[in-house]
């Protein structure tokens, strides 16, 4: 174990010669901050594997995580990228809409405290399939209880790994496929040597940190204003940077407006989230898919009792609750000095927002304190999806392992040696894919795959669950139908929706970015006007001259004009303002480029559609409530006699938590 954390400590030490985003005279304290926090989760692993002794401790550390404990590792295992870098980023670019994810994935809590976390651990041991097994038919149960696992978990892993390798390759400039092995083989290390246990303590540590490191820079960002809410918030309101961003995600209705009331459109929603329908179905498969994910239901098997199930969840809503409240602070405070300009232009998505902002609060790109405060946040970020990526690997692993060879191929005659040999394998299998599917997903769209992996569980695991625990005839069949159909619903509809690649809509945006280039360049610059009627002049002259069909290829020729154009402008300021915005230019017109040269053989999506069918970016409103109807349907219609006969038990199990140290595998 001491070879294999010097061996991690050593692979980050090898990449000081990567170029990156942190300048190479700070690039020392980014590996020694990231080498430390690598170190104190390795520390504990090496702890950890010294209790790992049976199946039990493996993939449940024994029951003996208190209540408490395990809400923070709940917290540590819900609190994603997504989470910390994501919504910090949605709100420093959209406002109040980013604000709403927060609510979202809070309020998916109250229906985990209220129906789900004390009857499973009082009916189950490991695992969804053990919930499921319970009175309906054990081997179908189980099968179709691992299927759903592994979907939702390999999902989930994409976006991580992805995630993670870009956030060491943007941060670092180390080459994206060594990220994404970094990652898998720290998550490896964890699982396979600290199974549940490591887990659970690595996301307790994890957790606490980016408590911590949130609340240091909230401090920061909002003590200027004498911690009043009310002064903050008119600070954002009267914010330049807030404004101009406004004024860009409105257009031209932005004209009529003021500054003010640029600024308070920040506070309202409507700059992202258009779409009532849309949102009303996010929210579906945010609040109900966090009752569904099997690496959440997992973690109420680590504690003794349903109390402590209850108390974990409790804590779990407090911790969660108190940190979505932060990242309103963060978001804003990123908007406010840092720029949504500046996020968007680092990463689209504003997935930077976060670790810009403790760059700017220590003192700025040049300063040591600044690099170590963006080291820091980026390296808890770092550890935030190598600990959630191994609570998914170790729910695939259980489902591989526990569900599918000791119950259903080994009849649950297995021993614990067998047992635990074949637990290892599975998350060494585990891994790999996930390693090789984030290599694969290199450059991809993958923001889709996390609320797909919501959406599954809401229409597929929440449904079985629920359903089972609560009505009395539901039967295997429908189970099993609701499972398959539920699930299959929400893919399908996902497949057809807005969120694939359609090459036609991207040929059309691409050709409308390079015609509309220099338009844009010279009515965003700050120069006076009477070089802006120049400069228009001189494109309208060129367009009039020229077919429509001319406009792609002639947009470097007007960025040339552009430039020249620059070169006659005497102010510094001016001059610095429009390099940035050629700076800009180039970007979006190298991208549209790329995207024309690469979709040009292309017609559809890889569904074969020119457009999408279904025009809802989440699935949820359709596929939940198809999910709930499969089940109810299909055990009307049939008949099963060990469902019907175990009712009562499970009823009284699940109420009272009476002879649970008897659950059958």
């Amino acid at each position: 174990m001491n070879k294999l954390i010097a061996l991690l400590l050593a692979l980050f030490s090898t990449f000081a010669h990567a170029e990156g985003a942190v300048s190479s005279e700070y690039r020392w304290l980014t590996f020694l901050v990231f080498s430390s926090i690598i170190a104190a989760t390795m520390y504990i692993t090496w702890r950890a594997s010294k209790r790992v002794k049976s199946t039990a401790d493996f993939y449940a550390a024994g029951n003996s995580i208190s209540g408490l404990q395990n809400g923070w590792a709940i917290a540590g295992d819900y609190l994603s990228a997504a989470s910390f870098l994501g919504i910090a980023g949605l709100i420093s670019l959209y406002g109040y809409d980013g604000f709403m994810y927060s609510v979202g994935f809070l309020m998916g809590y109250i229906a985990v405290l209220l129906v789900i976390a004390e009857p499973c651990r009082n009916i189950g041991k490991y695992t969804l399939g053990d919930i499921l097994a319970f009175r309906n038919d054990p081997k179908k149960a189980r099968i179709i209880a691992a299927i759903s696992t592994i979907t939702v978990s390999i999902f989930y892993l994409t976006a991580q790994m992805v995630g993670g390798g870009v956030l060491v390759k943007t941060l670092i400039g180390i080459d994206y496929e060594v990220s994404v092995i970094a990652v898998g083989t720290l998550m490896l290390a964890y699982v396979v040597f600290g199974g549940m246990v490591a887990t659970t303590y690595v996301q307790i540590v994890k957790a606490i940190l980016l408590v911590i490191a949130s609340l240091v820079l909230v401090t920061l960002v909002w003590m200027p204003y004498g911690f009043s809410l009310p002064a903050f918030l008119q600070a954002v309101v009267d914010n330049p940077n807030v404004q101009a961003q406004v004024a860009k995600l409105l257009g031209a209705a932005a004209s009529t407006m003021s500054p003010q009331e640029l600024g308070q459109r920040f506070l309202e929603p409507g700059l992202f989230l258009k779409d009532p329908i849309d949102q009303i179905s996010l929210g579906m498969a945010l609040v109900f898919g966090t009752a569904g994910l099997p690496h959440i239901l997992m973690r109420f098997f680590t504690v003794p009792n349903a109390q402590a199930a209850r108390k974990s969840v409790v804590w779990a809503m407090a911790i969660i609750g108190g940190f979505y409240v932060l990242t309103l602070f963060l978001g804003f405070g990123a908007a406010m000095h840092v720029g949504p300009e500046t996020i968007g232009s680092i990463d689209k998505g504003g997935n930077m927002a976060a670790p810009l902002l403790a760059q700017y609060l220590g003192g700025g790109q040049n300063s040591l304190l600044g690099n170590f405060m963006l080291a820091f946040v980026a390296a808890v970020a770092f550890a935030t999806i190598v600990a959630v990526v191994a609570g998914l690997v170790l729910a695939s692993a259980s489902a591989i392992a526990h569900d599918l060879y000791v119950n259903v191929i080994k009849d649950g005659n297995a021993s614990q040696a067998q047992q635990m040999k074949a637990a290892r394998i599975a998350s060494i299998g585990v891994g790999i894919v996930a390693i090789f599917i984030g290599i694969l997903a290199k450059g991809q769209n993958v923001a889709h795959l996390v609320g797909m992996a919501f959406a599954v569980a809401a229409s597929s695991n929440l449904p079985a669950i629920f359903l089972t625990l609560y009505w009395k005839k539901c039967n295997t069949t429908g189970v099993v139908m609701g499972m398959l159909i539920g699930a299959g619903s929400a893919i399908l509809l996902v497949l057809v929706s807005p969120n694939m690649t359609y090459p036609q809509k991207m040929i059309a945006d691409a050709k409308t970015v390079l015609e509309g280039a220099p338009n844009k360049a010279a009515s965003d610059a700050t120069i006076s006007t009477g070089l802006i009627c120049e400069f228009f002049t001189i494109c309208q002259k060129r367009e009039a001259a020229k077919p429509a069909t001319e406009a792609v290829i002639s947009a470097p020729q007007k960025i040339a004009e552009l430039k020249e154009l620059l070169m006659r402008i005497r102010s510094q300021e001016a001059v610095a303002g429009i390099n940035k915005q050629i700076a800009e230019l180039e970007k979006s017109t190298n991208k549209a480029n790329e995207d024309l040269a690469k979709f040009s053989t292309q017609t559809a999506s890889i569904m074969g559609l020119e457009k999408p069918l279904f025009r809802l970016k989440n699935p949820g409103i359709i596929s939940i409530p198809l999910g709930f109807l499969m089940v109810i349907l299909f055990s009307l219609f049939t008949r099963d006699k060990r469902a019907e006969d175990l009712w009562e038990e499970l009823y009284v199990r699940q109420n009272t938590g009476l002879h649970v140290e008897d659950v059958s595998h």
